[in-house]
C-alpha cells in the first residue's frame, strides 16, 4: 500500500480501528452486490453466489426488486414530509443510494447509514457526498447492538430525534437469527423513534418456494454463513404496535409500483436473467420477499 492509499484509509477509519477486509471469504454484502450486478465482490463471494443461484434461481430478481422497493418507499415517505432517514444494513454503495433518492426530492433531507462490514466502511465516503443543503453520515456499528447505533455521535449530530424518522431495515433481518432475537432488536430500535416515524422493512421468505429456500439456506450455512428466512406471520411481528401503510404486507414489486421506480425487468436485464435460469417474469416465487412500511403512532 503506498502513501496515498494509507492516507485515504485513514480518512475513513483511524489506523487503530482498521479491520481485516475478509477478501478470502464470502460476505453477505458482497454477495448482494454480485446479485445487483456490482463490481465490489471477489471469488469467494461469486462462488457462494453461484451455489445459491443453483438452489434458488430468483436471487438476482429478488435483490433488484428489493432495492427498487427501498427507492419507492423512500420517495413515498419523502413526499409525505419525512426528511430524516436511518438506514441500517446499508450494504455496498450502489447508485442511486438512499440519500440520492430522497435529496433529489428534498435537498435538505438528512440520512444516516449504519453497517458493520469493513468493505462498506472502506467505501463509506461514497455515502457522504450528499446535497449541499442536506446532511449524510455513516456509523460503523452492528444492528445486534442497537445502542451502538442509536447512541452514536453521528446519529446525535445528524438526526433530530424529536422529529419523525424513517427507520429502514431493508434486506437485513434474514441474517439475524432467532438466537440473536431479531424481533427484540427491532422493538428496541422502534422504541427510540419519535411518534410519527415510519419503519421500512423487507425480508426473504420461504412461503412461495419452501423446498428451494430450504436448499438455499443449507447451502449458505454449509459455506459458513448464517441466515433465517421467515413466514408472513413471523415477518408481521416486526410491525407489532405500528400502523401498516396500504397495501400492508406485500411482495415488494406490488408495493406502490407506480412511484417512479424503473420496472424490475429493466433493472434485472431479461437476457442476463435467462442465462442464469430465471424465467424472465417477476413472479412472487422468484422474488420470495415480504415488504412493508408502517407508521409509529
Amino acid at each position: 500500500m503506498d502513501r496515498k492509499e494509507r492516507q485515504q484509509r485513514r480518512a475513513v477509519k483511524p489506523p487503530e480501528s482498521e479491520r481485516d477486509l475478509g477478501l478470502d471469504r464470502h460476505h453477505s454484502a458482497r454477495i448482494y452486490d454480485y446479485f445487483l450486478g456490482g463490481r465490489t465482490n471477489f471469488p469467494p463471494d461469486r462462488e457462494v453466489a453461484e451455489k445459491l443461484l443453483a438452489a434458488f434461481p430468483g436471487f438476482r430478481i429478488a435483490a433488484r426488486t428489493n432495492r427498487a422497493f427501498m427507492h419507492r418507499a423512500a420517495r413515498y415517505l419523502a413526499d409525505r414530509g419525512v426528511h430524516q432517514f436511518l438506514d441500517i444494513g446499508t450494504g455496498i454503495p450502489t447508485s442511486p443510494n438512499l440519500h440520492e433518492v430522497v435529496q433529489a426530492l428534498v435537498p435538505s433531507a438528512r440520512v444516516v447509514y449504519a453497517d458493520n462490514d469493513p468493505i462498506v466502511l472502506a467505501h463509506a465516503r461514497a455515502l457522504l457526498t450528499g446535497s449541499p443543503e442536506g446532511r449524510t453520515a455513516y456509523v460503523d456499528a452492528d444492528i445486534t447492538e442497537p445502542a451502538s447505533i442509536l447512541g452514536s455521535q453521528q446519529v446525535k449530530d445528524t438526526l433530530d430525534m424529536s422529529r419523525p424518522i424513517a427507520l429502514c431495515v431493508v434486506g437485513l433481518l434474514h441474517y439475524i437469527t432467532d438466537e440473536h432475537d431479531a424481533h427484540g432488536i427491532m422493538r428496541r430500535l422502534v422504541s427510540a423513534m419519535p411518534s410519527g416515524s415510519y419503519v421500512v422493512v423487507s425480508h426473504c421468505t420461504p412461503d412461495f418456494a419452501p423446498e428451494q429456500w430450504e436448499e438455499a439456506i443449507n447451502v449458505y450455512r454449509a459455506d459458513g454463513g448464517d441466515a433465517q428466512v421467515r413466514s408472513r406471520d413471523e415477518f408481521a411481528r416486526f410491525f407489532e404496535g405500528l400502523e401498516l401503510v396500504e397495501p400492508g404486507i406485500e411482495v415488494p414489486h406490488r408495493w406502490h409500483p407506480d412511484l417512479g421506480t424503473t420496472d424490475v425487468r429493466t433493472i434485472a436485464d431479461t437476457r442476463e436473467a435467462g442465462e442464469h435460469g430465471e424465467s424472465g417474469d417477476t413472479t412472487d416465487a422468484l422474488v420470495s420477499v415480504w415488504a412493508g412500511v408502517a407508521l409509529k403512532p
